[in-house]
């Protein structure tokens, strides 16, 4: 974290809470209009996790995301102009209009796309990983999935072989609590996820998914450890999304479990620990906010005045399959 700029993670944050809030707006006025790209889910409350992670990889490491993917795709440095943009399915967002919310993707980062399917992304990361080994370069893939996908094939399939070969990539678990309404304790046997990795012979750990601090301290250890050539990790980071699983389901949680988690802010405990440190002022705090938040405004003009993709083009590529 010494390399680091705390403000500027801080900020990070920001953009990533003032986006989703953003975007929950517009998608409400919008629906009926047809005009963003399938369902939207929100990331707040999972901010530290994509920022803590994130701040560990250089821009031409990797990153495959998830259906719940806008934090992750600023953490990376994706613009927030094109994504918003992609949302409303226009022909300047990061995948031309096409993708919309759930498929993000910019290999200019390193961003290597969301997926809708669950676990999608978990084989797919092995191939980024075998390539850079199999080039001898020193890059890292991280490979984010929620506490759903931990229980599909995928998965197991992917450490089996990550094990196998020490291939350079870090698997995330953001356990959010729950995969869409179904609660974590009813779909895992055991109490961590984490504790798999050890069936196939690579070191896990937990972490408070809302401690900025601990997510990059056991994310700087398991990319250095990739990068060394030492192999994949699991990490499980502990965290819980405020918002209902999509925008179009009711929220079924009980309300104290809402309003405990609620109290544990990634945001405003980042806050209070630089206060401590002598490292940041509410003063600061409110201007890196400003700016984030003019970041999103600037966002939502570009994506307003994007054209939509000329199908004339489109129909042209698939003709050329």
């Amino acid at each position: 974290m010494e390399t680091e700029q705390p403000l500027s993670l801080l900020k990070t944050m920001y953009r990533i809470r003032l986006f989703e809030e953003r975007a929950k707006r517009m998608y409400k006025q919008h629906l009926l209009d047809g005009n963003f790209l399938g369902a939207l889910h929100s990331y707040i409350g999972e901010e530290a996790i994509a920022v803590g992670v994130c701040a560990c990889l250089r821009k031409d490491d990797y990153v495959f995301s998830t259906h719940r993917g806008h934090g992750h795709f600023i953490a990376k440095g994706g613009d927030v102009k094109r994504m918003l943009a992609e949302l409303q399915g226009k022909a300047t967002g990061c995948s031309r209009g096409r993708g919309g919310s759930m498929h993000l993707f910019d290999p200019e980062i390193g961003f290597l796309g969301g997926n809708g399917i669950v676990g999608g992304g978990i084989p797919l990361a092995l191939g980024s990983a075998y390539s850079a080994w199999y080039r001898g370069s020193d890059q890292v893939t991280v490979c984010f999935f929620g506490d759903g996908a931990a229980s599909q094939g995928t998965f197991h399939e992917a450490l089996n072989l990550a094990g196998l070969w020490k291939l350079p990539v870090v698997f995330v678990c953001e356990n959010n609590c729950y995969a869409v309404t179904t609660g974590v304790g009813e779909t895992i046997s055991i109490a961590n996820v984490a504790d798999r990795a050890a069936g196939y012979g690579l070191p896990g750990k937990v972490v408070d998914g809302n401690d900025l601090l601990a997510v990059h301290e056991a994310a700087n250890a398991a990319v250095a450890r990739a990068r060394s050539g030492d192999g994949a990790s699991l990490l499980e980071c502990k965290t819980y999304r405020v918002d209902p699983h999509c925008m179009v389901l009711p929220e079924t949680r009980a309300t104290d479990e809402l309003a405990g988690w609620k109290q544990k802010d990634p945001i405003a405990r980042f806050e209070k620990w630089l206060e401590g440190q002598g490292a940041g002022t509410p003063a600061d705090f409110a201007r890196v906010r400003d700016e984030a938040s003019r970041d999103v405004d600037e966002a939502e003009r570009f994506a307003a005045q994007s054209p939509y993709p000329d199908v004339a083009e489109f129909l042209r590529e698939c003709a050329l399959g």
